[in-house]
């Protein structure tokens, strides 16, 4: 029998003061919109497949959500979409329905360099990759090694083939990268009155002296972010709280700090509300259009809340300065890959753009001249690694694929009680001719098996088993 649910611990007395002062009329549906159930956001995977081929395909009820053309509000109260075998094939990102607008208002282009310099846990990092549409280059960063890990799942999780991953401090990213992007977000660690729904943690350790704090942190990492844009590029700072000391506030010191920057007018956003500087010191606010920064509210809008600040640097950049990688593989090794390749994937071999990292080899998407003395955790997509003159394809790389990209596929519906039986780890019998194969959800990748004897060996990861 599972333990009993927790009771949510009351919102912070100085928080429901402060908000309001701030709101006046609006306050009391704002903080009773703190009291209701987290809306549940679904956005389709567009590197797996069209929002509309979701919706045909999709096991629960969807609404869309205005902003955000590929985002969702799951209808049903009792589904369970992070359980769904649909999920572990990356064909969806479960997040808050409001951080869904941070690709639409930076607007990545395919062939662009994008970073994400506070990327965990990836769902605006994978969004943004969905929108370079595996052309151009994502870097995605995150400082704190305990999360860096769970990034990397969710960037391989959703097939992202063109990006770095890295775990470094932004300043020493500005040191090596200066004006190299087209577009940065910050999406920067803060308070977390957005999370006052979902986390009790967030509500007890809230204090008006952590808000300050992150606000002197905020301003040192936008800092540094804006030395990485190149000249004509755009900066988007994103917060989820609340607090006009972390947002407008922000905005308003950087541009003081910052006049090649300007706040630029955003997109429409249906249910989008505009800033605030009437909540900032009259003096620092003077004369900056904090209006065009951008606020969702949860008492106007499904989804946890979020701030939004679209930033473009002045000037015209020129070619950008990021190469494709040229190198290859050592002869034996790309053999065995050569070897693989043909017997597994209907796709060109490609003939350059390999790296081997010990036992380990990478497709790149950037020469790695760009990037050292930086070591990424990922340097690009993880095709496999070798061992005793053996190639082992990686998870990475059978996620990586749509379909009919795969030779040979063992395919079930999401309901089939194999695909159950897969995501344990288990074996499977199926005739047919040895070797590797992709076992695939409704024609959608899960992972490898690799069949002898008409039995087909287990290769789903272990730390990903038992999850669904």
């Amino acid at each position: 029998m599972s333990a009993p649910l927790q009771p949510m611990p009351p919102l912070p007395s100085v928080f429901v003061g402060r908000m309001r002062q701030l709101l006046g009329a609006e306050a009391g549906a704002f903080l009773e919109s703190l009291r209701a159930p987290a809306a549940v956001g679904l956005r389709v995977n567009t590197l797996k497949l069209p929002p509309e081929a979701f919706q045909a395909l999709s096991p629960f009820r969807l609404e869309p959500i205005p902003w955000c053309p590929e985002g969702f509000l799951v209808a049903d109260l009792d589904a369970r979409p992070g359980q769904h075998p649909y999920h572990a094939a990356g064909l969806y990102y479960l997040q808050d329905p409001t951080a869904m607008a941070a690709a639409p208002l930076l607007a990545p282009q395919p062939g662009e360099a994008v970073l994400d310099a506070c990327a965990a846990p990836g769902g605006k990092a994978t969004h943004l990759a969905a929108r370079l549409n595996h052309m151009g280059l994502l870097v995605a960063n995150e400082v704190v090694r305990s999360r860096s890990r769970t990034l990397v799942e969710n960037v391989e999780r959703c097939g992202v083939r063109a990006a770095l991953v890295t775990s470094e401090v932004v300043e020493r990213l500005a040191t090596r990268w200066e004006e190299t992007f087209d577009a940065v977000l910050v999406d920067a660690p803060c308070s977390g009155e957005g999370m006052f729904r979902k986390s009790p943690a967030a509500r007890q350790e809230w204090r008006p002296e952590v808000v300050r704090g992150c606000a002197r942190r905020q301003e040192h990492i936008l800092l540094a972010a804006a030395r990485l844009v190149r000249p004509g590029g755009r900066l988007l700072y994103a917060t989820c709280t609340f607090a006009p000391e972390e947002n407008e506030a922000v905005v308003a010191r950087f541009l003081r700090l910052c006049p090649h920057f300007a706040l630029a007018e955003p997109p429409p956003l249906p249910g989008a509300s505009p800033g605030r500087p009437d909540w900032v010191d009259p003096e620092l606010a003077h004369g900056l259009p904090l209006e065009r920064c951008v606020r969702f509210w949860p008492h106007r809008v499904p989804g946890e809340g979020h701030f939004f600040a679209l930033l473009q640097r002045q000037g015209e950049g020129g070619a950008s300065p990021w190469r494709p990688a040229r190198s290859r593989l050592p002869s034996a090794v790309g053999e065995l890959v050569r070897a693989f390749w043909q017997e597994a994937l209907a796709l060109p071999f490609p003939e350059e753009g390999w790296a081997l990292w010990g036992e380990r080899v990478f497709l790149l998407p950037a020469d790695p001249a760009e990037w050292e003395p930086l070591r990424p955790l990922r340097p690009g997509l993880l095709v496999g690694t070798v061992r005793k003159r053996r190639f082992l394809p990686a998870h990475a790389l059978a996620l990586s694929l749509r379909p009919g990209e795969a030779r040979r596929t063992l395919d079930f519906p999401a309901d089939a009680p194999e695909i159950a039986r897969y995501l344990r780890g288990e074996t499977l019998r199926a005739p047919g001719p040895d070797g590797w194969l992709v076992v695939t959800v409704d024609g959608f990748p899960l992972g490898w098996g690799r069949r002898v004897r008409g039995t087909v060996k287990n290769h789903y990861p272990r730390s990903a088993r038992g999850r669904q």
